[in-house]
């Protein structure tokens, strides 16, 4: 069953904002912290000072709506072989170069053109096509988080799961609220260096693992990172050594890190996609650090792929593209040496099939 949209142009009161003098407006979600006059937008496109107010023009938006494989976010310890309703809407608070979804993240004058959606009718969605949950994603869902924080609340009671694909770029003002109905979390941690991310981001690295560490530390939100590796910019073995380490020593090591090919695309089309062997080379760095579950996207390569027992070395969870396949008595414990494997997974078995990408 699909549900039909009506066209909405009206912007809805934000949160996590202060009044300044003269009526401008400083938004507190992100380390931006932007200081708006009467009309202008921030940084993200999405929120605005109108009439003395804080607006955000992203709620009621699902742009890109679909039913993904749940290892697209990706996730990998969280309900494999499940399918996950999927949206975004415009905009973005970073600024990175080597955006792959800047058709969406980049877009601007567009937010009259979107359909409408309440999230009752995305929480039906969801149940109609058997989904797992709902995923916010695509572009920056940390810029429309009232929108995600209304969907979420909606999605839990109907006993859906919730999963943010997030930059990480979030104050303190905003990440409770925002993650209080998340169930699962895949951040992006770009680079190691403040360098990287002021140049190619146009960020700062320091908010990033602080939400890391705020995730790990201090909530009960399941964690996976992924890191696109860029040639030239974050693929040394002495960055992603810097890296892994800080996944293994400030985080936690059985946390799940993916490590991603970059393909030309925006603003760095001219350089050359990542070498497969330089995600191998990744892989065997992160693993003689000390993670236990490191995995290859964005390339066909038989490193990297499966979910593997770190105790006995059997094979749990075997992936070739998005073909999942559950070993047939894995429900979260590994069936020969009965080690607990991290992540959320369901305690009855799996059906072994082939999930396609379902655009709604």
């Amino acid at each position: 069953m699909i549900l039909t949209s009506t066209k909405q142009t009206d912007h809805h009161l934000a949160s996590w904002w202060e009044l300044e003098e003269r009526d401008w407006i400083r938004c507190l979600l992100c380390p931006r912290y932007c200081s708006l006059p009467e009309g202008s937008r921030g940084f993200c496109y999405l929120r605005q000072n109108v009439q003395g107010q804080l607006v955000t023009h992203g709620y009621g938006m699902a742009v890109g709506l679909s039913a993904d494989p749940i290892e697209k976010k990706p996730l990998y310890h969280f309900y494999p072989g499940s399918s996950i309703l999927s949206f975004g809407t415009l905009g973005c608070n970073l600024g990175c170069k080597f955006c792959q979804n800047w058709h969406m993240s980049k877009v601007a004058g567009q937010l009259h053109e979107r359909s409408h959606y309440t999230p009752e009718k995305l929480v039906q969605l969801a149940l109609d096509n058997g989904c797992v949950g709902m995923a916010y994603t695509y572009n920056e869902p940390i810029i429309f988080g009232e929108w995600v924080r209304e969907v979420a609340r909606k999605a839990r009671s109907a006993g859906l799961k919730n999963v943010l694909v997030t930059n990480g770029y979030i104050t303190s003002h905003a990440r409770e609220d925002i993650f209080e109905y998340i169930d699962a979390a895949n951040v992006d941690l770009k680079s190691m260096t403040n360098t990287f991310y002021r140049k190619l981001t146009l960020s700062q690295i320091e908010p990033v693992l602080e939400t890391l560490r705020w995730l790990c530390n201090e909530t009960d939100v399941w964690l996976e990172i992924t890191t696109l590796l860029i040639p030239g910019e974050n693929d040394s073995a002495q960055e992603i050594r810097r890296l892994t380490k800080f996944v293994a020593q400030e985080l936690n090591p059985h946390i799940p890190l993916h490590f991603s090919a970059f393909h030309p695309d925006f603003k760095l089309q001219h350089r050359p996609p990542t070498p497969a062997t330089t995600l191998v080379n990744a892989y065997h760095i992160a693993r003689e650090i000390g993670l236990e579950f490191v995995y290859l996207g964005n390339v066909f390569t038989e490193t990297g792929q499966d979910t593997v027992c770190p105790t006995c070395g059997k094979v749990l969870i075997r992936r070739s593209g998005w073909r999942v396949e559950v070993e047939a008595d894995f429900i979260g414990r590994c069936p020969s040496c009965k080690k607990r494997l991290p992540g959320r997974f369901d305690d009855k078995k799996h059906s072994t099939g082939k999930l396609v990408h379902n655009r709604l």
